[in-house]
């Protein structure tokens, strides 16, 4: 077994945004060589996530619809009485999706299904520079 890891940069801009990151993940599966094994992406910060979805925008619009019901952007946080960032909401709806995901590959390309694709989600209200570690384990 080998293990192959990388660190994706995205920049983000106000409020939810919905990144789809799958084009990456599978150019940097193929450049890894690997050919058979699993890929798991991480988060580095808690107010951003990463799941899969059929990235369209009809579902981008349903999934901030979603989260605006859920953990609404002005609802009340004791985070942000703490804090003063404002940002609350921005922690509950991260939380709610998760910081990581894994995907199997097989033959050297990811075991997504024909409509899913992998897409990092940052629901801090101001632009970010984030981070998405990315790594590889198999053969």
């Amino acid at each position: 077994m080998r293990v192959v890891s990388d660190t994706m940069r995205l920049e983000t801009g106000p409020e939810m945004q919905v990144v789809d990151v799958t084009g990456d993940v599978a150019s940097r599966l193929e450049a890894s060589g690997l050919r058979d094994g699993i890929a798991t992406l991480f988060v580095q910060g808690s107010t951003a996530a990463v799941t899969t979805v059929e990235y369209e925008p009809g579902l981008v619009h349903d999934l901030a619809t979603a989260f605006e019901k859920i953990a609404p952007r002005r609802g009340e946080y004791r985070h942000d009485e703490r804090w003063g960032d404002g940002n609350g909401h921005a922690h509950v709806r991260a939380s709610l999706l998760g910081p990581s995901l894994t995907v199997p590959f097989a033959g050297g390309k990811l075991a997504l299904g024909a409509w899913q694709q992998i897409v990092f989600v940052d629901f801090d209200p101001p632009p970010r520079s984030r981070e998405l570690a990315v790594q590889f384990l198999g053969q």
